[in-house]
Formats: C-alpha cells, sequence, structure tokens
C-alpha cells in the first residue's frame, strides 16, 4: 500500500517537471495520491493477471535446474491470483510511521477461493490457511489431525483451516532466542532511517524525471487514464545509479545489484496505467509481458485496486495457540511423516 502512493506521489511529482500534457498529468496524479494520503485506512487488491500455461513458459526461459522447474500445481495456484490488503493507522497515511499503524489485513486467494489469510490487530496475530491447498501446491504430504499429539488441539484447528490467533510479544520471543547465539550482540536496525528513505526517493523522482514519458489517455467509462511508459532496464540502472552513493548509509545485508548485473535486463518499454474516477486514484495496471522476452508469455499483468478501506476486526471464535504447542506439534508431526516417507520408500 505504502509502495503504491510512493511510486504515484513521485510520478505526479516527476511529471510535473516535463511538457504541458505532462504537466496536466501530474497535476491529476498529484491530486488523487493526496486525497489517498490522508486517509487513515486504505483497502487495495493486487491481481497477478496471467494464467498458468504463461507461468511455466516464463519460469523455462530463466534455465531453471533439472527437477527445479515450476510444477503445474504452483502454477495453477498462482494464476489469478488476488492478494487483498487492508492498514489501518492512528494517522493519516502519508504521515504514518511503523509505531502508527494499528490494523493490518491480508488475504491471498485465486480461482478456487481463498489460500490463506492472516490480520494483526492489538496483541493477536489471526492466520487461517487451506493447509491442503498449500501441500498439493507445494509437492508434500500434510499430516493429518491424527498426527499430533493429543496436547496440540490448536493446531488441529489450523489443519482443519479454522481460525488461530498468536501472541506477537510471545512470538517475537521466540524467533529471537532461536536466533540468537550464546553471546551474540542484538541485530543492528534492518529499517531504513527517515533520512535515508529521503534520499531514495529524491533520486527515483529525478530518474522518473529523466526517463518516463507521460500522457493523458481517452476517458473510459467516465474515467480518467493516464500512462508512464519508461524503457526498464534503463529505469532501474539509472535509478541504481543514482542511489549508489548512498549504499554506505543502508542496513547490513541490502545489496545493490552491479550494473553488469542488468546488463541481461530487458530494456522493453513497459507502460503503467492510471485510472482516476472523481479524482480518485481507483486502478494501476502494468502488462510485464515484454519484460518476459518469451513468446510463449501470452499474459502478464499486474493490477492494483483502490476500494472504500474498511477497518479490519478480529475474527470471532479463534483458538489461541502458544509457541511451545507450535513447535513441539509441528516436530512431533514431521517426525512421523518422516517415518512414514521412509515407509513409503
Amino acid at each position: 500500500m505504502t509502495a503504491t502512493a510512493v511510486v504515484g506521489a513521485v510520478l505526479a511529482g516527476s511529471a510535473a517537471c516535463g511538457t504541458v500534457e505532462q504537466l496536466t498529468a501530474g497535476k491529476k496524479l498529484d491530486e488523487a495520491v493526496e486525497k489517498l494520503a490522508k486517509e487513515k485506512t486504505i483497502s487495495f487488491e493486487l491481481d497477478l493477471d496471467t494464467d498458468a500455461r504463461s507461468l511455466k513458459a516464463l519460469d523455462a526461459s530463466m534455465d531453471p535446474e533439472p527437477g527445479e522447474e515450476m510444477p503445474t500445481a504452483i502454477a495453477d495456484l498462482f494464476s489469478g491470483a488476488k492478494v487483498s490488503v487492508t492498514v489501518q493507522s492512528k494517522k493519516p497515511i502519508g504521515e504514518s510511521g511503523e509505531k502508527d499503524y494499528v490494523g493490518m489485513a491480508l488475504k491471498i486467494s485465486n480461482k478456487d477461493g481463498d489460500i490463506t489469510e492472516y490480520r494483526v490487530l492489538g496483541d493477536y496475530t489471526y492466520i487461517r490457511s487451506d493447509v491442503n491447498a498449500l501441500g498439493k501446491a507445494m509437492g508434500f504430504p500434510v499430516p493429518s489431525v491424527k498426527d499430533l499429539p493429543p496436547e496440540a488441539s490448536g493446531l488441529k484447528k489450523v489443519l482443519e483451516g479454522e481460525w488461530v490467533k498468536i501472541n506477537n510479544k510471545e512470538m517475537e520471543q521466540t524467533a529471537a532466542e532461536m536466533g540468537a547465539e550464546p553471546g551474540a550482540t542484538p541485530a543492528p536496525e534492518s529499517a531504513l532511517d527517515a533520512k535515508a528513505q529521503k534520499q531514495i526517493l529524491e533520486a527515483l523522482r529525478e530518474t522518473v524525471a529523466r526517463e518516463v514519458d507521460f500522457k493523458t489517455a481517452a476517458d473510459k467509462d467516465g474515467s480518467e487514464h493516464i500512462t508512464a511508459t519508461a524503457p526498464f532496464r534503463t529505469l532501474i540502472t539509472e535509478f541504481l545509479g543514482e542511489i549508489r552513493p548512498l549504499a554506505k548509509n543502508f542496513p547490513p545485508g541490502m545489496e545493490l545489484p552491479r550494473d553488469e548485473d542488468l546488463k541481461d535486463a530487458p530494456n522493453a518499454k513497459v507502460t503503467a496505467d492510471f485510472t482516476l474516477k472523481n479524482g480518485e486514484l481507483t486502478e494501476v495496471s502494468v502488462d510485464l509481458a515484454k519484460l518476459a522476452k518469451n513468446a510463449k508469455v501470452k499474459k502478464l499483468g499486474l493490477v492494483v485496486r483502490m476500494s472504500q478501506g474498511h477497518k479490519p476486526t478480529a475474527p470471532a471464535g479463534a483458538t489461541e495457540l502458544n509457541m511451545d504447542e507450535i513447535l513441539d506439534g509441528f516436530g512431533a508431526a514431521m517426525m512421523d511423516e518422516g517415518a512414514f516417507l521412509e515407509d513409503a520408500a
């Protein structure tokens, strides 16, 4: 959600540096993004507009190692996948920092129904998943309820696709304990500070101003359309060149690709289509098929649809899990599964 708003703001601000047509497009985008930034709750849907055949063709073009090709079940799972997200803050989204967010909900679904969903509210994270569908797609058998020990009643709810909840502080403590070594020092801050974020945003604005061509498209169904077009490799290479001097201030592990790493990236022109209705940004769509460099990739689009923000709520009747139950239960189930696979072999 934040990325969508930032991209819109960057494009709008950069468009104002160009021609008269770009000035008009920039003003409209800028006003639409300003409206989004003033909201305290934003909802949107990310739609992967593709099919299984195109996903497998895209995978094949990347020359996977023998035996590591994308399984058909994975391609089927993600073709037409939708990700629905809602974020709620105490402040307007444009002024919010990490500590201001008070609620978040995410749901992944496809043509066959919901795959997984989780919500973060207050002290708890709520989760439910179609475990059998995930197991089938990933190619591993899912333990049955009878494989779990009696004390793992909560995990039975997980396997049955029911809502469960986990205390956030307990989860963070367990993760820290599992990742820590005796005498280890605390891990450095992994997030960019506000100054670095501002510098990166400014570098992106300058790059877009140089490389992106904005046009106002014909109105459709009462909606306004603005397109932004740029050569992919040129845009990425120029942007990385702008922020490379800032890399020394990046957190550990945040390494930038070198120019030579991008030499084989496609430089086809990619167009993003922004839809505005009554001055509000309602949809952003990008056709990525040109980047595939594979004629068999017929359909590969990404669509973000904005909707009326609704406050995420805690699901009723969620079963609380504690971390010991999760670790012990899954450990026992995996041991039983391992024995099952050895017998089958």
